[in-house]
């Protein structure tokens, strides 16, 4: 059972939680499933019957010595069609439910045990980025390592927007690839709490549906 203690100006309490053992397969599993999901797909290439060619035979079939060849846009010659070439798709695919989850469990762990994972009840900024970097260096964040706010304060949220260190999400978009490439968390300690009920570290757990968008 992990403690996780809360800071902030109603903190002083800690949130007990069931996390996971870290799983390296399923994180990259959730990782490539939202990855994939945010590509655009729009790469395409005109088939023969697509480029603007004539479809005359090029010459005769006999008596030129020549090979024997049709029209010009075929994929052999230059400006011609492309054989089995890219078309627009969607590359996003479907993910268990249940894997979603403990994926995002497991980045919460990973950040738990590296004591990097940081819950606050009350930010009391005032929207000021001046404000947020004191509360940060306050807080042992000084700029040496890229930190993801996850809060729904919009005062914390417009504070910390434009520090080039933080990354800022609303706890809907929680998802594990910006866990994972942020070295640490500082998460709404409300999206923390709900998950002590079934035992699952599942915040918001909404946030997997819309992470690939």
């Amino acid at each position: 059972m992990a403690q996780i203690n809360v800071i902030g100006q109603n903190g002083g309490r800690s949130i007990e939680l069931d996390l996971p053992e870290v799983n390296p397969h399923v994180l990259h599993e959730v990782v490539t499933w939202q990855l994939a999901g945010r590509r655009r797909g729009t790469a395409s290439t005109k088939t023969r019957a697509e480029v603007s060619r004539t479809g005359k035979k090029m010459y005769s079939q006999k008596g030129t010595g020549n090979a024997r060849h049709g029209d010009r846009s075929v994929p052999t010659f230059v400006g011609g069609g492309v054989a089995f070439g890219p078309k627009p798709r969607s590359y996003s695919y479907t993910l268990p439910r249940k894997v979603r989850q403990l994926g995002l469990a497991m980045a919460l762990a990973d950040r738990q045990q590296s004591g990097k994972l940081l819950a606050v009840d009350g930010f009391g900024l005032d929207g000021k980025t001046k404000g947020f970097v004191t509360w940060a260096r306050e807080n042992g964040m000084d700029g040496g390592e890229r930190v993801l706010i996850v809060t729904d304060d919009a005062q914390t949220r417009l504070a910390a927007r434009n520090v080039a260190w933080a990354t800022v999400l609303p706890v809907a978009g929680l998802n594990v690839y910006d866990i994972l490439r942020h070295e640490r968390l500082v998460i709404d300690a409300v999206a923390l709490e709900p998950a002590q009920d079934d035992g699952q570290a599942d915040p918001a757990s909404a946030q997997q549906e819309g992470a690939a968008q």
